[in-house]
């Protein structure tokens, strides 16, 4: 509990949803609910604590929305707005505030950043070759570029990220590039823009980065460092965009701020808005405060996409500026699967939150619960139907529901709801259970101060796993009519776990916490507050917590998911890659394709798609470095014949000198199989 006097203010920010589109559950398990649970810790330890977030409606994923549908960009970002606001009030998300970066003091805020850092020098400003559309007539933001990823070759790479291993780009890196619009290869044009130079600051985010070891998570820590080895490189702030943010400067007429370098400054803009309207002052939940000690500790939620930018990138901006105080934690989560397949917004392979808050109505601490239990907390995760129907009938139906249930209902039939003792007040008698009930505490503090939720969830159920135990020793029904008192205090003691069981759900199931709280007749209280019952106190009368999940709701959202991935299949167009640019003969004969056998195949640590081969080539044995880690176990493809490019430049990736790359065939799912020989050629064989 020491850990959070050491501020006096908590600043908490969940990433900035993008309004082009509704939320799923992977981004619930990434960003939103890890922060709900820690915020409302933080308020139950009476902590003066603000919690941001808003809708993100600037960058080229909104406008190439809003040309998908055939409309203006305005349009894309009021209809998710809305809709993001609306799902996150219903599936109770406790922020202070949720704002939109489209409004005039976030526009302004971010202007003001940019001419601060423009004033200082800290620009650079020079001229380069950007990606042009000829046919659209218009320069090309990074996300409407794709191409090949130069690390992993994954075909599908953005100009700005590859979503497969994770690699920031730039749009010139990628093998390739094609143009969303046209479909066709961008040509390149000079265009001037104003650079943040993160190289200069590399040497001061290694140390700052480095004292964060073992108080960050391990995958947020590790990322980071891979990053800064790979050597930071200058990024441009700016954009040639006709939607966003405009660039304050009479030169830079028609150009956008890079929306990395707006984005994030919406949590700042945020929270200005809500101190204006709660009569704060904004200043101490954000900047460096006179007094020792007083500072604020800002924190970022978010999903393991976006640790780049917030550890990196925004830090940078931040440490240019002067006036802010910096990150204390990003505790990002890894990315939560379905179903056994990846979470695809373009695919619909998602549930859809506000889908769900329909088709489920009232359930949203059930849902609350399972993402909890299996937050992709230092790794990826998965959220299966059947697994959501065993937790909530098995764990929240079967103990926590049970135990209360039964709990109310004796006291009802034995005392007709009504608390009497010799006592003023009631409270827990049984040193053993007293003392059991103190470590369940411990340990939920120590592991909601580590972000491990997914424990101290456990913590709270092992609570509940000690009141059924306690009741079903004590058998009251039994004692009742040879030891009255006995029974009495027993249903007593169990009461007050009751409350205690009540104020430790608050964090995690808190429509579930009010429910006891209401049965109890009881305010709610926070963890250094006593719940008491006192002598003739009147309970409210028992009523069920939840209720069993039957076979056809969890069928039907099955099925529900099963159409969804079959329509998105016909929808596919096309349904495979188009040809890409003609090359002339004399270029391909230069490709050096071979037969080849891998002799041998491990997994290259701290990645997950990254599969390290050794491969007799009939001309050597070489190593290469391939992105098939999710679809071949390495000890599977051990003897597998490959076809090799053998002679291109070899490259390194994670440490490792990668010498050719495998072929492989991938389908409109992103299936992957070995391109090979169907009759088994000598290794070395020429492929023509």
């Amino acid at each position: 509990m020491s850990q959070l006097n050491k501020y006096k203010r908590y600043t908490i920010t969940s990433a900035l949803p993008y309004a082009n589109g509704p939320l799923h559950i992977g981004h619930l398990a990434g960003a939103y609910l890890p922060a709900d649970i820690f915020v409302r810790y933080l308020r139950l330890m009476k902590k003066d604590v603000v919690y941001i977030c808003g809708s993100d409606e600037h960058g080229a994923a909104i406008t190439i929305k809003a040309k998908k549908e055939g409309t203006t960009p305005q349009a894309i970002i009021d209809k998710y707005h809305n809709q993001i606001k609306q799902s996150f009030e219903e599936f109770g998300i406790a922020f202070d505030i949720y704002h939109r970066t489209s409004s005039a003091i976030h526009h302004d805020l971010s202007q003001e950043f940019f001419l601060n850092l423009y004033e200082k020098g800290e620009f650079i400003e020079k001229y380069s070759e950007q990606y042009y559309d000829e046919e659209f007539d218009q320069f090309l933001a990074d996300r409407y570029i794709t191409g090949t990823c130069p690390i992993c070759s994954y075909d599908k790479a953005y100009g700005d990220q590859c979503e497969n291993c994770g690699t920031s780009l730039n749009p010139t890196d990628l093998i390739d590039p094609i143009s969303t619009l046209s479909s066709k290869k961008p040509v390149l044009k000079p265009t001037k823009h104003w650079y943040l130079p993160l190289d200069k600051y590399q040497p001061w985010l290694e140390k700052w980065i480095d004292e964060k070891e073992g108080e960050w998570k391990v995958n947020v820590f590790g990322q980071c460092r891979s990053w800064l080895k790979s050597g930071l490189q200058p990024r441009s702030m700016t954009r040639d965009l006709d939607w966003g943010i405009d660039v304050p400067l009479e030169e830079a007429k028609g150009k956008k701020l890079y929306v990395w370098m707006d984005a994030p400054i919406g949590y700042i803009s945020a929270t200005k808005q809500w101190a204006i309207d709660n009569g704060k002052d904004w200043q101490q939940y954000w900047k460096k405060q006179a007094n020792a000690g007083d500072d604020a500790c800002l924190m970022h939620f978010i999903g393991k996409d976006n640790i780049v930018f917030h550890c990196i990138i925004f830090p940078a901006i931040l440490k240019a500026h002067g006036d802010y105080i910096l990150p204390q934690n990003v505790p990002a989560n890894e990315f939560l699967n379905l179903e056994g397949d990846k979470l695809s917004t373009s695919r619909n392979h998602a549930v859809w939150l506000h889908e769900y808050l329909e088709e489920f109505p009232g359930k949203q601490d059930e849902l609350r619960y399972v993402l909890t239990s299996i937050l992709p907390e230092t790794s990826d995760s998965e959220f299966t139907w059947k697994d959501y129907q065993a937790r909530v009938n098995n764990e929240l139906v079967a103990i926590l529901g049970n135990y209360v249930n039964r709990v109310m209902i004796l006291m009802h039939k034995y005392y007709d709801g009504k608390v009497e003792s010799d006592s003023a007040t009631i409270k827990l008698t049984d040193a053993k259970i007293d003392a059991e009930l103190g470590n369940h505490y411990d340990e939920l503090g120590k592991n909601l101060e580590s972000y491990r939720f997914r424990a101290a969830m456990q913590n709270v159920m092992d609570v509940a796993r000690l009141g059924n135990r306690y009741l079903t020793e004590q058998e009251p029904w039994k004692t009742i009519k040879n030891d009255p008192e006995a029974a009495k205090n027993a249903l007593h003691n169990n009461l007050v776990l009751i409350g205690h069981l009540a104020t430790c759900l608050q964090p995690f199931l808190p429509a579930t916490a009010a429910k006891i709280f209401g049965m109890l007749n009881v305010d709610a209280v926070t963890f250094d507050q006593e719940l008491e019952f006192a002598n003739g106190h009147q309970l409210n009368p028992a009523a069920l917590l939840f209720e069993k999940v039957e076979d056809e709701a969890i069928e039907k959202q099955v099925q529900k998911l099963a159409d969804k991935k079959a329509a998105a299949a016909v929808a596919v167009k096309p349904v495979v890659a188009p040809a890409k640019a003609n090359i002339t003969f004399d270029e391909f004969v230069n490709l050096d394709i071979r037969t080849g056998t891998i002799l041998t195949a491990e997994k290259v640590a701290k990645t997950k798609k990254l599969l390290k081969l050794t491969i007799d080539t009939g001309i050597d044995e070489r190593t290469v470095v391939s992105g098939i880690a999710e679809h071949y176990e390495p000890e599977a493809i051990i003897g597998k014949q490959v076809s090799i490019l053998v002679n291109l430049e070899p490259r390194e990736i994670k440490g490792i000198m990668s010498q050719g790359m495998i072929l492989m065939a991938e389908n409109a799912e992103g299936k992957l199989s070995f391109v090979a020989t169907a009759d088994g050629m000598p290794n070395g064989s020429v492929i023509r």
